[in-house]
């Protein structure tokens, strides 16, 4: 019992990490396309008129599906492992 709950702390500890990375991997992607986007359509303004579009842009972005797909992460390996158990033990 104590190699599952050292398994499953340092699994959380390793599955933390890489969905923050990967989340801002995400994040810093999605500002580059933004301020690609804002660039390509030629529009008007100074830095602050940019940065507002930018930050609306994130915005929409923190409730989109993509970002909710990122907590697959968590699910999708934890899945797998009980499903490995699952059959080793009991099937």
């Amino acid at each position: 019992m104590l190699g599952f709950l050292r398994l499953s702390f340092i699994g959380f500890v390793v599955l933390t990490i890489v969905y923050v990375c990967l989340s801002l991997y995400s994040r810093a992607v999605r500002r580059d396309k933004l301020e690609a986007e804002w660039e390509a359509e030629g529009m008007q303004g100074d830095d602050d008129a940019k940065e507002a579009f930018v930050k609306s842009g994130l915005t929409d972005y923190d409730g989109s599906l993509r970002r909710k797909l990122i907590l697959g992460v968590y699910v999708v390996p934890v899945t797998l492992i009980a499903a490995v158990i699952y059959f080793t033990n009991f099937h």
